[in-house]
């Protein structure tokens, strides 16, 4: 019998989309990251739309994995205790009530889970960190958003160097201490969380990579977007392949609970 591919859960964004006279709430995954899952992976990305917070324990005896995606919108400033320094930055309160209770709830029972672009920010702020704002009025930060005016592929390139920890997992996977990443974010890492340790970093000394301290399972996260054409990329290719292994490894066990079950 084949078996069946790992799954790994996707949470969505809620955004209104239409023109400003007829805009309609829609829920929405970037097919990258979908696509990452399914080639990079050899796994299945699953939705629960409306998924709610206090469904999170059922809902994850479900899956082999959590993947928390980037988004164009923020983390509300309301979840590190800061007000919105922007009006204009776009926000989604509805991904981050349930997506800051998921990160712990992974946490807590073992889930492999990868954390990116937002979703690497979202670990930060659920685990107690801080956020900047806009890193690019930040003294002695670089501006670390994607340039605007050009193509997809041009606004993924490689945009600067992340030092990695010695004898880190990054370093292993990217096969020395430094690695040519993409960049396309606005906000960044002000406080580390307690719990995390940073195992990567940008030039201008921003946090770009780490680990949940501790924990059981895969629990890593990145700032840069390792899922654009992972497949093409040994190093973003790496990740997506140790996060398998990990979600493998929780099937099996899925498996072998259920028949002791039966």
């Amino acid at each position: 019998m084949t078996t069946p591919p790992c799954l790994v859960w996707l949470p969505m964004d809620h955004r209104m989309l239409g023109d400003h006279e007829h805009q309609a709430p829609y829920l929405v995954l970037g097919d990258k990251y979908a696509r990452a899952v399914m080639v990079g992976m050899q796994a299945q990305p699953v939705l629960f739309p409306l998924a709610q917070a206090q469904q999170i324990g059922p809902l994850l005896n479900l899956v082999d994995g959590v993947m928390l995606t980037g988004s164009p919108s923020n983390v509300h400033p309301s979840n590190f205790d800061e007000i919105v320094s922007d009006p204009d930055l776009p926000l989604d309160v509805e991904r981050d009530s349930l997506t800051l209770a998921l990160i712990n709830a992974c946490v807590a029972q073992h889930i492999p889970l990868l954390g990116i672009c937002r979703g690497f920010q979202e670990i930060n702020v659920a685990m107690g960190g801080t956020l900047h704002q806009r890193v690019h009025l930040v003294p002695g930060l670089m501006d670390h958003r994607e340039p605007e005016n050009v193509s997809i592929a041009q606004q993924y390139a490689p945009r600067h160097a992340v030092k990695f920890l010695k004898n880190s997992v990054f370093a292993r996977w990217a096969g020395g201490e430094q690695a040519q990443v993409n960049s396309l974010h606005g906000q960044g890492i002000a406080r580390l969380a307690p719990g995390l340790r940073a195992l990567g970093h940008a030039p201008d000394g921003l946090v770009e990579a780490f680990e949940v301290v501790g924990a059981r399972s895969f629990a890593y996260a990145v700032q840069w977007h390792p899922e654009w054409q992972c497949w093409d990329t040994p190093f973003y290719a790496a990740i997506f392949n140790a996060f398998a292994q990990a979600c493998r490894a929780r099937q099996c066990a899925r498996g072998s609970d259920s028949e002791h079950v039966l």
